[in-house]
């Protein structure tokens, strides 16, 4: 039997952090995705202990800064597509992000770009797509409705981005899934 989940990534990495800092017995506010305060010292043996076990989880503490700065990056990028807040589609991407980071744009993309090998425009088409294929899974969205939630110019850019991306159209996407899917109730 096959089962077919919708989940919030951003839900499930907030959950993580909370019970590992609690099973560590650390006061701790999260400020936002991605970044978290320790309200007293920490001991370098707890710190140790709290990055073995998210590690497991596939989270790692970030320590220097430009790789702190990328990853407030890749979490606005995430947030703003994965988001159902429609506010964050009314703004160009590069607005979006300098006025979230407080950074211009400009040095926000030279860093990305130096840091990861690839550019912002380039991370946020891959994210966009991860989140036109969980829309299509979900099948509450026609194509149109998708392309317009996730502020592309038209259907046919979004196709295009799609198949550059997965080496399929959404609609072949969808074919397989509905088969896939009809093979498990069959």
């Amino acid at each position: 039997m096959k089962l077919f989940f919708k989940f919030d990534i951003n839900a499930i990495c907030q959950t993580i952090l909370q019970q590992q800092l609690e099973k560590l017995e650390l006061g701790y506010d999260i400020l936002g995705f991605g970044e978290v305060n320790i309200k007293t010292a920490v001991s370098d043996e707890k710190l140790e202990e709290l990055s073995n076990a998210l590690d497991f989880y596939g989270i790692q503490i970030v320590e220097n800064q430009k790789s702190i700065l990328v990853q407030k990056i890749k979490d606005v990028i995430v947030e703003m597509v994965f988001s159902d807040n429609d506010d964050s589609g009314n703004y160009k991407s590069s607005v979006y992000l300098a006025e979230k980071l407080n950074h211009s744009y400009g040095y926000i993309s030279n860093l990305f770009s130096e840091v990861t090998y690839t550019s912002i425009e380039n991370f946020i088409i891959i994210q966009k797509i991860e989140r036109v294929k969980q829309l299509l899974l979900i099948n509450e969205l026609t194509l149109t409705e998708i392309a317009f939630k996730l502020n592309y110019s038209s259907v046919a850019h979004l196709s295009t981005q799609f198949k550059n991306i997965t080496g399929l159209t959404p609609s072949t996407f969808q074919r397989i899934i509905g088969k896939r899917r009809n093979n498990i109730d069959a």
